[in-house]
């Protein structure tokens, strides 16, 4: 009798490409960017764009549409032309940290990245110079990737939505590569000396808008370290990208070398949440198998396979397809529009970008491409008198030279952040930064809040005036002889010494003094 053939395993059954599980890290991940982004601004938003503020919103949006008509409202898209007040100012913060909660933990995930979106847009239109950085228009256009990669519903489950909604994960794909490469780009072409000569971290630490301590030692290296470290730096940028594109463990591993790299990049600078934006895309590099490879368990075939498997309409796949695409040209062309000749990107791809400039949401990129040698700091104080000055201290920016720099990210103090790029300025003093004179002048509290303490609590100064000094790290041996972190010289005097007129100076005296 002829023995039965022996039994041959069922092959293992192949893991689909899917991105489940990154997806769910990815929002949660998003939400939590977008709750910090939102906690920030809650306490500076008065400050800044409120009725008192240095940039009020109410009287930008009346200087735009007074000037553009109806179509102030495309060219600035916000919330805020429905009522540009202080009080709504604070309702669209406490919404945007509403919603951030609901995509933090997973409810109405699709609409919640939409609120989000949208909340944050209504203030970057108007924020002017304060939401002018880099990482406002990277959280915009991450944001609108993740509006369209959410699965809808009102509590989905991890394994729900389109498979077609894999065309967004590579368009957070190409948005991470926009970053890096953008960066190296600029860096290399963009006609600063000091990354192609590997000079630029001999001043980047020192220089850099709100270094943290850890700055400090490292501008201590020897040159040859810090060159090695610029040289690596670019190396990484250049090449990195391209791991992206590599097989499925490929980016997977990319993407471990890549949080590490932006891990390692914060703990030298306060850069906002630009690092957690950064490592948040990441995510997006490491598929399902990846995922279960990583926690040594094997992959949930049968419950991927069945969310690959349900049917969904021939419109909404074709409609997922031409958003992608579309969305990916734009963010395409935005980039290159800021490196190829005017005339490459004439016509159509230019007219593109320019009709979706006002979402502010597809952008170009390029991180320190252009180095500070020496650094300057604006020091503002005030007299009484205007013989004995005393200054008014920021929370996180230089000033008194004894004072260690700090760590403040994932917020942003963006007045702190905004002195800096005033006092690298070649044009003279803004107009936002000649309010805050007269807004100190007058005793604001709104303003005084913004900074450290009000160095004049029982009056406003009578004068006030702002110096510009130069900066730098002290060495190891000053260090331990004045204990100072940095030691600075004066250069000139930026603003005279000015006074408000007698008939508008405040009244802000305790009962029972009398102003001489």
């Amino acid at each position: 009798m002829d023995e039965p053939p022996p039994q041959v395993p069922d092959p293992k059954p192949v893991s689909p490409r899917t991105f489940f599980i990154s997806r769910w890290w990815f929002l949660r991940a998003l939400g939590l960017i977008y709750l910090l982004a939102f906690l920030s601004l809650a306490p500076q938003i008065d400050g800044l764009l409120g009725g008192d503020g240095l940039l009020p919103a109410a009287r930008h949006l009346r200087f735009l549409r007074a000037h553009a008509g109806w179509e102030a409202v495309y060219a600035a898209p916000s919330l805020l032309w429905l009522r540009p007040d202080t009080t709504f100012l604070h309702a669209l913060c406490g919404a945007g940290i509403g919603a951030s909660l609901l995509l933090l933990i997973g409810a109405a995930p699709r609409l919640a990245a939409l609120l989000c979106w949208a909340l944050y847009l209504s203030m970057v239109s108007v924020g002017g110079e304060f939401f002018a950085y880099q990482w406002d228009g990277l959280l915009l256009e991450t944001g609108l990737v993740a509006v369209f990669l959410a699965p809808g519903g009102l509590w989905p489950g991890r394994y729900r939505g389109a498979p077609s909604a894999w065309t967004f994960v590579w368009l957070g794909r190409l948005v991470l590569v926009k970053l890096m490469l953008g960066s190296a780009l600029g860096k290399l072409l963009g006609g600063d000396r000091t990354w192609p000569g590997l000079t630029a971290l001999q001043h980047h630490f020192e220089t850099q808008p709100l270094p943290t301590l850890p700055a400090w030692w490292m501008h201590q290296l020897p040159a040859w370290a810090l060159q090695t470290g610029a040289g690596l730096l670019l190396l990484i940028e250049l090449s990195a990208p391209l791991l992206i594109f590599g097989p499925r463990r490929v980016p997977a591993l990319a993407a471990i070398g890549f949080g590490v790299w932006f891990i390692l990049i914060s703990i030298t600078g306060n850069h906002a949440f630009l690092n957690l934006l950064a490592v948040a895309l990441c995510l997006l590099l490491v598929d399902d198998a990846s995922w279960h490879a990583l926690r040594g368990r094997p992959p949930d075939y049968d419950r991927a396979a069945e969310a690959m498997a349900r049917a969904k309409p021939v419109w909404r796949v074709a409609l997922h397809g031409m958003v992608g695409a579309t969305m990916a040209l734009l963010s395409l062309f935005a980039a290159l529009d800021k490196v190829l000749p005017v005339t490459w990107m004439a016509g159509p791809p230019r007219m593109l970008v320019r009709a979706a400039g006002p979402l502010r949401s597809f952008n170009a990129y390029g991180m320190f491409t252009r180095m500070t040698p020496v650094r300057q700091e604006i020091i503002i104080e005030g007299s009484l008198d205007g013989e004995r000055w005393t200054p008014y201290e920021f929370r996180w920016k230089p000033g008194d030279p004894g004072r260690a720099p700090g760590f403040v990210a994932p917020f942003q103090p963006r007045l702190d952040w905004q002195m800096w790029f005033e006092a690298a300025s070649p044009l003279g003093t803004s107009r936002w930064f000649d309010r805050l004179l007269t807004r100190l002048l007058e005793g604001d509290r709104t303003t005084l809040r913004l900074l450290e303490a009000d160095p004049f609590p029982l009056w406003p100064p009578r004068y006030i005036r702002a110096v510009l000094y130069e900066y730098h790290f002290t060495s190891e041996a000053e260090r331990r002889k004045d204990g100072h972190w940095w030691r600075r010289e004066k250069v000139r005097v930026l603003v005279p010494a000015r006074a408000l007129p007698p008939e508008d100076r405040p009244d802000r005296l305790p009962r029972g003094v009398l102003r001489a």
